[in-house]
C-alpha cells in the first residue's frame, strides 16, 4: 500500500489480523507498520533488506518521523550506516542500562516502578538517540504532542522532570559536558486546584462498602467450613473471631484518620507503633521528604491497630502480603470497594481527605503541614480554602474598622 504519510493517513489506518506496510508516495524508503494489536511505528528501509526503527506513532508526529528518515536516508547515502554505534556519544539505552538504572533501584524507593516510567516515555520510543539529542526543541515537540493525547500539564511536567534528573546526573558523572535540557522549563500548572475527598455521604458508603465486603467474605468462610466439616477436612480459620478478615479494611481506616501515604503505610513497621503514648513514627527513609514524623493517633487509628495486631502472625511488618512480603499494590480491592458509587477517588485522595477533615475542624494550617509531612507550605496551601471563615473575618475588620 502506498500513500502520503501525514496526520489525515494516521487518523485513518486500521489493523488488520496480519501485519502491513504503508509506503510514504514523496519518500521512498518512509513506511508506516501497522500491527494487528493496533500500534503503528515509523520506519525507514535504507538499503534493500535493511530497516531501521524511528519511533512510535503518536509520540512522534509524522512530520517529526519524516525528517529523522530524511536524516538517516542521508546518512546511508553518504555510506554511513544508521544502525552504526553514533559518534555523538551515549545512548539513552546505553546510558540508562550501564549507569542510570543501576544507581536509580539502589537510591531511589520508587525503584523498578520509576525505570519502568523512564523506558515507557523515553527509552523505549528514543533509546537509540545520544543524550546530547534530546535537545529543547525536541522535548518541547515530544511534549506538545503528549499534551493533545489529553495528557494533563502536571502529568507531562513529571515525566520531563525525571528525564531532565536523569541527564542530570549523567553530567554529574561526567558522561556529557553539559546539560541539553538546562534551558527547558516545565510548564506552568494550577498546583492549588480542586482537591478531591469525600463528602460525609461519601464517607459513610465507604466505611460501609468496607464492612459489608469482610461480611461477604465471613459468609463465604462459614459456607466453605460447613462443606469442609460435612466431607471431614480440616477446617480453615474462623474469621468471626477476628474483628478484621484482611489487611483492606484497618488500612483504609488508617490512612483516613493518619494521612499516610500508600507506600508509607506499605512499610509500616510494628516497631514504629507506640501504642502506650497513641503516636505512629514515619521513618525518614519511607518518607517522601525523607525526614522522620510523628503523628498521633486519634481513638479510632489506636484502636484499629491494636485490633490488628491481636489477629496477625508474628512479622515486623504491620501489613504484609499473603507471602509475609510487603505490599506494592491493593488496587483490586480497592476498587472493588469504590464500586459505582464513589467516582474519581484514588487512594491517595485519602490523604486529602484526612487534611481537609482538619481544615475544616478549624485545625491550622502549619499543624496540617507537618502531620502530612510537607517540607514547607506550599503543599499544604491547597486546602486553606477549605476554612474560608479566616479570610471571611479579615476582610470583615475593614468594616468594623470603618464603623
Amino acid at each position: 500500500m502506498r500513500a502520503l504519510i501525514g496526520n489525515r493517513l494516521v487518523e485513518k489506518l486500521k489493523p488488520s489480523n496480519k501485519q502491513y506496510d504503508v509506503r510514504d508516495t514523496k519518500l521512498s524508503g518512509f513506511i508506516i507498520r501497522v500491527n494487528p494489536t493496533g500500534k503503528m511505528f515509523y520506519v525507514c528501509q535504507f538499503k534493500r533488506g535493511r530497516r531501521i526503527n524511528i519511533g512510535r506513532v503518536g509520540v512522534l508526529t509524522p512530520a517529526q518521523a519524516r525528517d529523522k528518515a530524511l536524516a538517516i536516508l542521508g546518512d546511508a547515502a553518504q555510506g554511513i550506516d544508521p544502525k552504526a554505534p553514533k559518534k555523538t556519544g551515549l545512548t539513552l539505552q546505553e546510558f540508562m542500562d550501564q549507569h542510570y538504572k543501576p544507581w536509580f533501584l539502589q537510591h531511589r524507593k520508587s525503584g523498578k516502578k520509576g525505570i519502568d516510567h523512564i523506558n515507557r516515555c523515553f527509552t523505549k520510543p528514543f533509546g537509540d538517540m545520544a543524550l546530547i539529542e534530546f535537545t529543547p526543541s525536541f522535548v518541547d515537540q515530544w511534549r506538545t504532542q503528549r499534551l493533545k493525547n489529553s495528557k494533563s500539564i502536571e502529568t507531562v511536567n513529571r515525566d520531563i522532570a525525571m528525564l531532565k534528573a536523569a541527564l542530570s546526573k549523567a553530567v554529574l558523572w561526567g558522561l556529557i559536558d553539559r546539560h541539553p535540557l538546562e534551558k527547558l522549563r516545565l510548564l506552568k500548572s494550577d498546583r492549588s486546584g480542586k482537591v478531591r475527598f469525600l463528602s460525609s455521604d461519601e464517607e459513610t458508603i465507604l466505611r460501609n462498602a468496607a464492612i459489608n465486603r469482610e461480611t461477604r467474605i465471613k459468609a463465604e468462610r462459614d459456607s466453605h467450613n460447613k462443606w469442609l466439616k460435612d466431607r471431614g477436612h480440616e477446617l480453615r480459620d474462623d474469621l468471626n473471631q477476628h474483628v478484621f478478615v484482611d489487611h483492606l479494611r484497618p488500612m483504609i481506616l488508617l490512612s483516613m484518620n493518619t494521612g499516610i501515604r500508600r507506600g508509607e503505610i506499605f512499610s509500616l513497621k510494628w516497631e514504629n507503633v507506640d501504642f502506650e503514648r497513641a503516636l505512629l513514627t514515619i521513618e525518614g527513609a519511607y518518607a517522601k521528604s525523607g525526614k522522620t514524623r510523628h503523628i498521633p493517633l486519634n481513638s479510632e487509628a489506636l484502636q484499629v491497630l491494636k485490633d490488628w495486631r491481636k489477629q496477625t502472625k508474628s512479622h515486623d511488618l504491620v501489613f504484609h502480603n499473603k507471602d509475609g512480603e510487603r505490599f506494592d499494590n491493593i488496587k483490586k480491592g480497592w476498587t472493588a470497594i469504590l464500586g459505582e458509587e464513589i467516582k474519581n477517588f484514588r487512594w491517595h485522595d485519602l490523604r486529602h481527605h484526612f487534611a481537609s477533615r482538619l481544615v475544616m475542624a478549624g485545625v491550622d494550617l502549619n499543624t496540617v503541614r507537618e502531620l502530612l509531612g510537607h517540607s514547607d507550605m506550599a503543599m499544604t496551601l491547597r486546602y486553606a480554602h477549605l476554612a474560608p471563615e479566616h479570610k471571611a473575618n479579615a476582610v470583615e475588620k475593614l468594616v468594623q474598622k470603618i464603623n
